[in-house]
């Protein structure tokens, strides 16, 4: 695989696969999205507990710029963040006993808008949850850990197409 992505002609969703080494790997995966990201895209972070889904996240929000901690929030939710002129809503819906606590929660109101939604768990909050434009999936591999990463929207396939992989 080269480590720039082109979407092919036909109608499969492409998919871009990448090994991450360790925790610096994971953070800089989340740098090469973030120059990638243009407002209103939904990208679910799937993975079990403790795979690197907030740790991406850590790594894209440096990237553009914010110095503050990066929590999870499993306990709150949702963390927003304004770095870069872009608004980001980072969701975790692990805690989810029922569907109905999204809307319940009022949560529709960050979708759809010029923000960024990154969704930990999104299973969690389906069928409410909007679709995903990007999903990055990280699973245990070895020492390290998979991304693969796929577009599942027209703006998905783009914001792919415009990430370089830093990995092996």
């Amino acid at each position: 695989m080269s480590d720039r992505l082109h979407a092919p002609d036909d109608s499969r969703s492409p998919a871009a696969d990448c090994l991450l080494a360790d925790e610096a790997a994971t953070r800089a995966l989340g740098a090469a999205i973030a120059p990638a990201l243009e407002g209103g895209l939904t990208i679910y972070l799937l993975g079990d507990l403790g795979a690197g889904k907030t740790t991406l996240v850590r790594g894209l929000l440096e990237a553009l710029g914010h110095r503050g901690a990066v929590r999870s929030p499993t306990y709150t939710l949702i963390e927003p963040y304004a770095v870069s002129k872009l608004d980001l809503y980072h969701f975790d819906f692990y805690r989810f006993t029922d569907p109905e606590e999204f809307v319940d929660a009022g949560l529709e109101e960050y979708f759809g808008g010029q923000g960024i939604c990154l969704v930990e768990w999104p299973d969690k909050g389906a069928p409410f949850v909007p679709a995903a434009d990007l999903e990055v999936q990280l699973e245990p591999e070895g020492d390290g850990r998979r991304a693969r990463l796929r577009g599942c929207s027209e703006r998905g396939l783009q914001c792919l197409n415009r990430i370089t992989l830093p990995c092996r």
